[in-house]
């Protein structure tokens, strides 16, 4: 049976980024995935917002590591020739009860590291957006957007460059625990065995059905599997915005927001949808309620202006209703299964926090 020393299950940004990570250390990795490319799921299905770290629990992993990753985001972009822009995002109250809100939105942001928060009055606001309505707002200039497929792209390269090797329609099917680390079945058209030494599951919507599929992993030590579905709709014709606008949040997220890529071409959602099974259609007419919800802040939207646009799925591991989950990272010390990283609910802020996830999970193994 053929020995390798780490595979990567999965190879979207945070499969990605830790293969570059242990390759950077020395290790000889392989990263495998069911797909035909690289971030087909859960990394390229989303806002492509670096995040500044704003909402997350003080002392958390996603706060954390998405204040951190964000400023080693930036760097990595400016040293690697990835496209990004530093836009800025305002967080907008459209009521008087919500203009009470705003304090208590920077002063977690400030606890988490969140530089340059600032609270705007509606005036100052509709200075830098004259198409806002809002009552008052939240400035937060370090959200950015970015070229999701080009970081991966720059990631992946450089993964290469320091030995990783990538092999795609290779589904990794079970594993069982061994003496010195993980034996695994991998499926696609030339079935395998493999023994490795580590093994990162970093597999995204999978990574708790493969969790289950390895012999020796305690089951009460795997979370649910829920999938929360984000129905984005797109505006015809150019943002009348130069920055992000979100929302007040909402209980259970972040409600209908507006993004904008780099081309300057406008985005809204996502609307949250619990489904039972990966279904990526966009039914149009959940758009009521997206003009709706966005005519609370740009009231000018005109009629007929919303798309079907994509639809993302996050790898929830608790259910609606139920408090957020933070990211959980489960070394071998948790579980008992030598060689085993478990990395389970890595969700937004995942893309931003990719690079210093996978830091962690490289200290970690």
């Amino acid at each position: 049976m053929e020995q390798v020393d780490v595979v990567v299950a999965g190879a979207g940004v945070v499969g990605i980024a830790v293969a570059r990570a242990l390759a950077h250390a020395g290790r000889d990795v392989l990263v495998l995935d069911a797909a035909a490319a690289i971030g087909t799921e859960v990394s390229s299905r989303n806002s492509e917002v670096i995040h500044a770290g704003i909402y997350y629990p003080t002392d958390s992993l996603m706060a954390q590591l998405c204040v951190q990753g964000r400023r080693m985001l930036y760097q990595f972009c400016d040293t690697h020739g990835v496209a990004y822009r530093k836009c800025g995002k305002l967080i907008v109250a459209t009521s008087t009860e919500e203009d009470t809100k705003l304090d208590g939105i920077k002063a977690r942001a400030e606890a988490n590291g969140v530089e340059g928060m600032r609270v705007l009055t509606a005036a100052e606001a509709r200075e830098l957006e004259p198409n806002l309505q809002c009552t008052s707002a939240l400035l937060s200039p370090e959200t950015g957007i970015l070229d999701s497929h080009g970081y991966m792209l720059a990631l992946q390269g450089e993964a290469e460059a320091a030995g990783a090797m990538f092999v795609f329609h290779a589904p990794l099917l079970s594993g069982r625990a061994v003496d010195g680390g993980v034996e695994i079945a991998v499926g696609g058209a030339e079935p395998m065995s493999l023994r490795c030494r580590t093994l990162i599951n970093a597999a995204g919507l999978g990574a708790t059905k493969l969790a289950r599929a390895i012999d020796g992993m305690p089951s009460q030590l795997v979370p649910g599997t829920y999938y929360a579905k984000g129905n984005y709709f797109t505006l015809t014709g150019r943002a009348p915005f130069s920055r992000l606008i979100y929302p007040v949040p909402v209980a259970g997220g972040l409600g209908v927001h507006l993004t904008i890529d780099l081309g300057n071409q406008a985005r809204f959602g996502p609307d949250v949808e619990w489904i039972d099974t990966l279904d990526y259609r966009v039914d149009p007419s959940r758009s009521d309620s997206f003009y709706a919800a966005i005519r609370r802040y740009w009231p000018e939207l005109p009629d007929g202006a919303l798309q079907p646009g994509y639809a993302g799925i996050r790898p929830k591991i608790t259910a609606k209703g139920a408090p957020a989950a933070d990211f959980v990272v489960q070394p071998p010390n948790v579980h008992g299964v030598p060689g085993l990283v478990n990395l389970f609910g890595i969700e937004s802020p995942g893309l931003t926090s990719a690079i210093a996830l996978a830091a962690l999970v490289a200290e970690r193994v």
